[in-house]
């Protein structure tokens, strides 16, 4: 079930199936001219079923898949396709354990991810129901596994695409904020590591064994609501770019945000459905048996060329899947809320009837 809360939108134009030019193309809701003539931007994946899949089918066999999306970027804020070569990270559950000890297992490195054997190794033996992926272009930190996402605390998981603007000038006052077991968590140097620093001592417990999507999803938008705060305090005019996902192993909350109420933020699909298929080498379609999400991706960009299978999450806007595989969207409502860039520019789904 796929639910929108408080958008007003058309339909998207439905295509079929397309090459990667048609795709990737003019007629596709592609950034507007960014202020900044080069940004790093990296790209992240995030997978969530009701069976496990091969982590293969995600991140090496996709003709555009995450690894290939490191050197062929198509969607950047700057239109360019620079590298993303700064290392990569994989995170995933445990198939075999759904207890509160199923903790994340992440293989993280600081090679370039389409030259990684390992990983392309164990992307054919590895199967899970939950993965994050993520390909490091680096915006702030030195090039370390430790700079790598994503980053785990206890059950928790979580990445980053994006950069906090002017992060230096805020570090201090972010830091000074954290309960000492938070603070001394951090093991990196990188603004997306803080902010999830951030995100954890927004929680009560960050320890527990289980969380509810309301309190994973109340926690993001105070880290973002405390993120504002400080670059407003700081005078910091230029925007951030806050692609944040976070999730216990059950739920999954994301978000598409930029603290601008005209800017763009970066790139963010989804695609649900029910099996996500190979039908010829590299070429994927997400399967709608029927109404039921038994699987929902999350990407930075598209990983088939098949233009009815993705949609565009819009411009701020919370993105949650829930333990029961509803998927829920949240505009977020601060002083960077646009109704009319909301209308404009971005196009979904019409909410399913409940």
């Amino acid at each position: 079930m796929i639910v929108l809360i408080e958008f007003h939108s058309n339909r998207p134009e439905i295509g079929k199936s397309s090459n990667i030019d048609s795709w990737f193309g003019r007629s596709l809701p592609i950034h507007h001219k960014y202020k900044y003539s080069y940004i790093k931007e990296p790209k992240f994946l995030l997978y969530k079923g009701k069976d496990s899949i091969q982590l293969a089918h995600l991140l090496t066999r996709p003709a555009h898949s995450i690894i290939n999306q490191s050197f062929d970027s198509r969607l950047r804020i700057d239109k360019r396709r620079p590298i993303n070569g700064d290392g990569f990270g994989v995170g995933w559950y445990d198939e075999s354990n759904p207890g509160p000890d199923n903790t994340p297992c992440i293989f993280a490195s600081v090679t370039p991810a389409w030259n990684n054997q390992n990983l392309a190794r164990l992307a054919e033996k590895i199967r899970s129901p939950l993965v994050f992926a993520h390909v490091r272009a680096s915006t702030s930190g030195t090039l370390s596994e430790n700079n790598c996402h994503p980053w785990k605390y206890n059950r928790l998981m979580w990445m980053h695409n994006g950069h906090i603007q002017d992060f230096n000038k805020i570090k201090r006052k972010l830091q000074q904020s954290l309960r000492d077991e938070i603070f001394l968590f951090v093991q990196g140097n990188t603004d997306s590591e803080w902010a999830f620093a951030l995100f954890l001592n927004q929680l009560s417990d960050p320890q527990a064994e289980k969380f509810d999507h309301h309190m994973l999803k109340k926690a993001m938008l105070k880290t973002i609501e405390q993120l504002n705060i400080w670059a407003e305090e700081a005078g910091i005019t230029e925007p951030s770019l806050l692609n944040f996902a976070v999730t216990d192993g059950c739920s999954i909350v994301c978000t598409r945000y930029i603290n601008s109420r005209t800017e763009e933020a970066a790139s963010l699909y989804f695609s649900s459905g029910t099996n996500f298929k190979e039908y010829k080498p590299g070429h994927y379609r997400m399967i709608k048996a029927d109404k039921r999400e038994d699987i929902v991706l999350v990407a930075s960009e598209p990983l088939t060329f098949e233009k009815a299978d993705w949609l565009i999450i819009p411009t701020n806007t919370c993105f949650v899947i829930t333990s029961k595989f509803n998927v829920l969207l949240f505009p977020i409502k601060d002083q960077y809320y646009n109704a009319d860039r909301m209308r404009k520019r971005q196009s979904i789904v019409p909410p399913a009837v409940l």
